[in-house]
């Protein structure tokens, strides 16, 4: 909904808001890696969640390495793991598949590691939404994550004859290469399991555009 302020310091101004939501998706594969070196993940009967993310996956750990996905820090700073679990959609994946026009992705190729279907643009589901798994994990959403050329690479080595297919992927699969997360409840996750997105009220913040708004006005 949009909400219009009256701030006369300012002028007329309005804030749009988007209510909470719930959705629903079913998971349709579950991976991780068996090395801690290894990049690409193989298919597990199921996921066991501590608060360090997957038990014996690559990306586990209360804290990690900062590399190019954080320019803002010297290579190598240790910064708190937020990206202990890559969640993927099987609809994205197609989708560039098409786009690259390639016979398809696997979710191993790429690293993922939690594979959801039926929602919607799975991609763009916002920070702070909680995964709430049917049998008790709950796992925070912290953003998209960007396409970069190791999963790039990892896709060319199935195509041998596409020279270039690295650096196509990472503009094919802009918005569409999934999420990343951390663990906020621990759990085991099981294929088939019904999981539900709790997605927070959102809006786009502008401080030259918005004034805050009390509970009454919305």
């Amino acid at each position: 909904m949009s909400v219009s302020v009256n701030a006369p310091e300012n002028g007329f101004r309005t804030l749009s808001v988007i209510g909470p939501q719930k959705h629903a998706g079913v998971v349709s594969g579950l991976l991780k890696t068996v090395e801690r070196d290894q990049f690409q993940t193989q298919y597990v009967s199921h996921l066991d969640l501590d608060l360090m993310g997957i038990a014996g996956d690559r990306h586990a750990g209360f804290s990690r390495f900062s590399g190019g996905r954080e320019p803002w820090y010297p290579r190598g700073t240790e910064i708190c793991n937020e990206r202990q679990i890559s969640i993927l959609s099987p609809e994205e994946l197609s989708s560039v598949a098409e786009r690259m026009e390639i016979e398809r992705i696997e979710p191993s190729w790429i690293g993922g590691n939690l594979v959801i279907k039926g929602f919607k643009n799975l991609s763009l589901i916002p920070p702070r939404t909680r995964l709430v798994f049917q049998n008790g994990a709950v796992i925070r959403i912290d953003g998209n994550n960007a396409p970069c050329r190791i999963a790039g690479k990892s896709i060319a080595d199935h195509y041998p004859d596409r020279p270039g297919i690295d650096l196509l992927f990472t503009r094919a699969s802009r918005l569409l290469r999934g999420l990343v997360g951390y663990v906020e409840k621990a759990g085991t996750i099981k294929t088939d399991e019904v999981v539900t997105a709790h997605i927070p009220e959102q809006w786009i913040y502008n401080p030259d555009q918005t004034s805050p708004v009390s509970a009454k006005e919305l």
